[in-house]
């Protein structure tokens, strides 16, 4: 987000404030907006997947299907499994035949409960019969140092562990997209071990309800440039993130539509509150 607010500064004419609001798995920024600023364009919130699961693992004072203005999807995060390089395990299947075997006696960290890589976890345990703990954290930081002190077994994330794979400190089992890395492309994904699940957790921009179509076309039209620069595009291959662009109708109707997927996934699971 970063580097998509210094590509479009020039675009928009003004400068852009990041504001860091950790919590709520990424989701406690978009509640505040949606509840407390002004609908003129000068406040806005990267948007993750954790927004429309979050009504459904708690009470929210928001509803992201009235309460936000969709502006445009821009990305997706790479998301995969890593254990330390001196671990037992070199791939997932044998990670995954070890937790069958071991109920309850293999944990993995996530930057958060009800976060992405936390769902995903669950879903691949349910698909293979196997039973795991999740330990969640406040961040991928601290995720990485457990695992480090040999605390956590395996850490699910985006590629915030990619400098410990690199450095041979780490060894990444599997990714969780459609196809193989830029990065990384001797590691399988899991459709090629036989588990068929993507996860990306597409995230975009939006702003508070009612906000005046005029302005909502000046930023999209300027975060979409901004997308386009050479700046942003090399931090996207950085972090090997793919385009997820959708225009301001587009990503209005995939938030409808994964606000429904959500709740049957969290329901499936036995984690809905609701």
């Amino acid at each position: 987000m970063r580097a998509l607010a210094s590509a479009t500064q020039k675009h928009l004419g003004q400068s852009i404030v990041i504001e860091n609001r950790p919590g709520a798995g990424g989701a406690l920024a978009p509640i505040q907006m949606a509840a407390n600023a002004a609908p003129d364009g000068y406040t806005v919130a990267q948007i993750p997947i954790t927004v429309f699961r979050y009504p459904f693992l708690q009470k929210t004072p928001f509803n992201p299907e009235t309460d936000l203005t969709y502006i445009l999807g821009v990305t997706g995060y790479t998301f995969g499994v890593v254990v330390k390089s001196d671990s037992p395990w070199k791939t997932f299947p044998e990670f995954l035949a070890d937790a069958k075997a071991n109920p309850g006696k293999i944990n993995y960290g996530t930057p958060g409960a009800g976060t992405s890589l936390h769902i995903a976890m669950e879903q691949i345990a349910a698909m293979n019969g196997v039973k795991w703990t999740h330990v969640p954290f406040k961040g991928g930081a601290e995720v990485i140092n457990a695992l480090l002190g040999g605390h956590i077994n395996a850490d699910a994330d985006s590629t915030s562990w990619a400098p410990q794979v690199n450095a041979g400190m780490f060894r990444l089992l599997v990714t969780w997209g459609a196809t193989r890395t830029k990065n990384w492309p001797d590691v399988p994904t899991l459709r090629e071990i036989g588990i068929d699940l993507v996860a990306n957790s597409p995230f975009g921009i939006a702003g508070p309800k009612g906000m005046d179509p005029a302005v909502v076309r000046v930023l999209h039209d300027a975060f979409k440039k901004g997308m386009e620069e050479p700046s942003y595009i090399a931090e996207m291959t950085k972090f090997d993130q793919e385009p997820f662009y959708l225009n301001s109708a587009d990503y209005t109707n995939y938030a409808i539509r994964t606000l429904a997927e959500q709740k049957k996934i969290l329901a499936d699971l036995g984690l809905s509150q609701n």
